[in-house]
């Protein structure tokens, strides 16, 4: 069996034995039927993972000793801010999920014009810690040892008006321009995709007057959980560790 990887947020250090969260806890002995003396690998988000020893592993409660730390670093060394439109059902899960997979660092969900999507108060606050909990699967599953940020979704003027990143560009299938003919970017990149429907053309103009490039990805019309995913798979291949 491989070994399994597991997300803890607590401080990590050869020697120490740590309880596990509740849910990594219930996979561990419940799901993977793992027992005291089998080895885990651990990682906080803070860089590196840790072989660690299970020492105890009851139904629903698992407690490891960290015996190793290895520095591995497998994120990409391009930055990525993915901004996109809330979608409806399950479109979001599987874009957190994928764009986590494909190595972006960042991702604000974002309530735009054709966004059908109303999230507020507790409400909203499940919805981001849901999406959280998505990445850090994600990360637990593709072997990244940093989890991405989920920002708290933001309206979309708010988020262009504060985006200061190195390469802003808008996904809109009515331009010419492409990636080929852009030079590459000396730090981060900002990837802007609308919700079902799109970006309107106010959103559009308006994204373009805060120095956003327009952006095309071919011929095709690409549904909103596939155009951001073609666009981080580009962008690592020209320009990050994807090539």
């Amino acid at each position: 069996m491989r070994i399994p990887r597991v997300y803890s947020p607590q401080t990590m250090a050869i020697g120490d034995c740590i309880e596990l969260e509740a849910g990594a806890a219930r996979h561990l002995t419940s799901a993977l039927r793992m027992s005291s003396g089998q080895l885990i690998t651990l990682f906080n988000g803070q860089g590196g993972e840790y072989v660690a020893e299970l020492v105890e592993a009851k139904k629903g409660k698992a407690t490891a000793r960290i015996m190793e730390f290895n520095q591995a670093d497998r994120e990409s060394s391009l930055s990525i801010h993915l901004a996109i439109g809330i979608s409806r059902g399950e479109r979001m899960d599987w874009i957190m999920q994928k764009a986590t997979e494909l190595g972006v660092s960042e991702i604000t969900p974002l309530f735009t014009e054709r966004c059908e999507v109303k999230l507020s108060g507790d409400r909203l606050d499940k919805k981001v810690g849901h999406w959280q909990q998505v990445a850090i699967s994600a990360c637990e599953q593709s072997q990244r040892n940093r989890v991405p940020q989920i920002n708290k979704p933001l309206k979309l003027d708010q988020w262009q008006t504060h985006c200061d990143s190195s390469l802003k560009l808008v996904l809109h299938h009515r331009t010419e321009s492409r990636l080929a003919d852009m030079p590459q970017p000396s730090g981060q990149i900002a990837l802007l995709v609308g919700p079902e429907g799109g970006l309107s053309e106010r959103e559009i103009e308006q994204a373009i007057a805060q120095d956003f490039q327009a952006l095309a990805l071919g011929p095709r019309v690409l549904r909103t959980e596939t155009a951001p995913l073609a666009a981080i798979s580009i962008l690592q291949s020209l320009w990050g560790d994807m090539g």
